[in-house]
């Protein structure tokens, strides 16, 4: 079994402002960074070889924690099409996206997107190599990515209310299978003091 610790980038403007950054190349807000600045990673972080999503968010969060990543693209965040730089209020609003589009289900999309299914099939290949190398790995990531990871491991299938809710400022940790599968071992893991 191989060790996968995962959390998700600090806070960006867009985080604070509900706009859907997906593909887009936010950095983190001044808020954001005093945030990751006191972030405290968990033991099991110890001895792990660490990648990070290459967009700036991930990237500069792995470097503010002392991190040395490597890139690894296969988990960018999900891109979310012509939402993207849009805010989810103002969607919701025009009648664009439903009050609750993160419920549903593995194939919802925005226009021109991806689907959380589609990003499965991203981190399947990635999981599956990890899995293979058999080295324990941290990761920097984005919440679809988080989503997608915890859907494959429990079966989740984004149509209700997970059975833990993924919240921010935590780490993940999830064991790899030498075929690949993911399974829990520990959400939610607080990175704040």
């Amino acid at each position: 079994m191989t060790t996968l610790l995962i959390l998700r980038h600090g806070p960006t403007a867009w985080n604070a402002e509900g706009r859907i950054q997906g593909s887009i190349d936010e950095p983190l807000s001044d808020a954001g960074r005093a945030r990751v600045a006191r972030y405290r990673l968990p033991p099991e972080s110890a001895s792990l070889r660490w990648v990070a999503s290459p967009k700036r968010r991930a990237w500069e969060t792995a470097l503010l924690l002392g991190l040395a990543p490597t890139p690894e693209p296969r988990i960018v965040e999900m891109d979310w099409g012509e939402w993207e730089g849009r805010r989810t209020e103002d969607l919701r609003a025009d009648g664009s996206m439903p009050a609750r589009h993160d419920r549903l289900g593995l194939d919802f999309k925005a226009p021109g997107g991806e689907s959380p299914r589609e990003v499965q099939v991203r981190l399947r290949s990635w999981i599956a190599d990890l899995a293979k190398e058999g080295r324990p790995t941290g990761a920097v990531a984005h919440n679809g990515i988080l989503r997608a990871l915890y859907s494959l491991a429990t079966g989740w299938d984004m149509l209700d209310d997970p059975a833990e809710e993924l919240r921010n400022g935590c780490a993940h940790l999830f064991r790899l299978a030498k075929d690949g599968r993911a399974e829990v071992v520990r959400m939610n893991i607080g990175l704040l003091e």
